[in-house]
């Protein structure tokens, strides 16, 4: 019998070389949102509007991401990932191309949030690559996939600042849809042929999101740390902008990229987050982030004129909080094989919703307070992300930790000393045991 080239076959799991594709076109893809971060002081001029106002740039690309990840994101449970990503992602190459062309403040934001209503790629890669892994290489594969992610985030404020110095800040995007537009060829070409899956009407499948969400106590808890983690951690980076652009540092942009790289250590920290889970410990993982993220906080309010203690504060808030990032995430889309696609869905805008609200704080508490007043909400935040933690630490949370696959099975003592529960195939003969030792068993 003849299997055609193109009919789907059972895959022995993920390589190295894909997951490392999926990480790098997931970082390119969510990079895009983040262009115009480190460039917020240049737009202004450019564009002769407040500093502050510009904030609103990164917030309507945030919309628009959290608008595209709920109604495009849900179709990867239903249509062949293999045509949809690519194509998604030649949508956004145009969007891209939009941008250098925005003659006004206002085209340039409808512009951003089409971008971010495009550039959904990434989060239809992190399901497809739990879908492709074996259970062996899950958690590590979402975790690297999900780091990559998170990498295009540190490094797009790196690559936007270095261009617009040199070249402007519109060049930034010529150069951001033309790598979008290869890599959409790269992954039709790379993405396997997949097995159909059933189809659902649109509509059902949207309204199902939310049923999927509900329906696990667990997906409903996760977004609550990842929401406001997300609303500090885009809060932060817009609010250190317009920190470093004004008296006493005045950097340029290509400085303030330069910044972003101290990033990368919560990148390697995310690494790990796999492992993490594995091994059962992804609770005292996510209240150890939680509190590196609120001494960042506290270091870069109390030191906001030392480029020391930034710098520090940097190096901190990105390996406390995009750790809990990616151990959410990871927790998220393994909860239901079934339906990862719609649970990250779930989760992404909700986080985005939270980034969005972040960077609009940001932009309205400059004009306020300044730094000070973005860190003190900032920090107010993680306080009642910790205070839900300790709560539910020993609830919900208590849920997803996981038994490694290759320990022996434990006996458990019941603490009233009259029961064990044993492992069907350790169970002795009945007619080794009373009566009465037998009924205490069977309780």
């Amino acid at each position: 019998m003849v299997t055609r080239k193109d009919s789907p076959t059972k895959s022995p799991g993920i390589s190295p070389g894909i997951t490392l594709l999926f990480a790098l076109v997931g970082g390119a893809g969510v990079g895009n949102l983040y262009w115009a971060q480190p460039l917020l002081g240049a737009i202004a001029s450019d564009l002769g509007i407040a500093s502050g106002t510009a904030g609103l740039l990164v917030t309507l690309a945030q919309v628009g991401y959290a608008l595209g990840v709920f109604f495009i994101v849900p179709l990867g449970d239903t249509i062949n990932r293999k045509r949809l990503i690519p194509a998604i992602m030649v949508c956004c190459s145009l969007s891209l191309a939009g941008c250098v062309l925005a003659p006004s403040f206002a085209l340039l934001l409808s512009t951003l949030a089409l971008v971010g209503f495009t550039n959904v790629a990434g989060q239809m890669l992190l399901p497809l690559a739990g879908d492709l892994a074996t259970n062996a290489q899950r958690s590590r594969v979402l975790g690297t996939v999900a780091s990559g992610l998170l990498s295009g985030i540190l490094l797009s404020r790196l690559v936007s600042g270095v261009v617009a110095d040199i070249f402007g800040w519109r060049m930034i995007y010529v150069f951001a849809s033309g790598t979008i537009l290869v890599l959409a060829f790269i992954m039709w070409r790379a993405i396997p042929v997949l097995a159909p899956r059933e189809r659902i009407p649109y509509g059902k499948l949207l309204y199902s999101v939310l049923q999927v969400a509900a329906r696990y106590p667990r997906a409903r808890v996760l977004p609550l740390f990842g929401a406001p983690l997300m609303c500090v951690f885009t809060a932060f980076w817009t609010g250190l902008t317009l920190l470093l652009t004004a008296p006493p540092f005045s950097l340029p942009a290509s400085h303030i990229g330069l910044v972003s790289l101290l990033g990368v250590l919560g990148v390697i920290g995310a690494r790990f987050t796999g492992r993490v889970y594995d091994r059962g410990w992804a609770v005292p993982a996510i209240g150890l982030g939680l509190v590196l993220t609120l001494t960042a906080i506290a270091l870069a309010g109390f030191g906001s004129s030392s480029i020391v203690a930034v710098l520090v504060s940097v190096s901190l808030l990105s390996v406390g909080a995009q750790s809990v990032l990616v151990l959410l995430q990871t927790m998220m889309v393994s909860i239901d094989p079934a339906a990862r696609s719609r649970l990250n869905t779930a989760h992404i805008v909700s986080n985005f919703i939270g980034g969005a609200l972040g960077s609009t704080l940001a932009a309205l508490l400059w004009q306020v307070g300044q730094w000070g007043a973005i860190m003190s909400c900032s920090a107010l935040v993680i306080v009642l992300a910790l205070t839900l933690w300790l709560y539910q630490r020993d609830r919900t949370l208590a849920l997803t930790r996981r038994r490694p696959a290759n320990s022996a099975p434990q006996l458990k003592r019941c603490r009233s000393h009259k029961a064990r529960a044993l492992d069907a195939s350790q169970r002795p003969s009945p007619a080794l045991l009373s009566r009465r030792g037998w009924s205490a068993l069977r309780r």
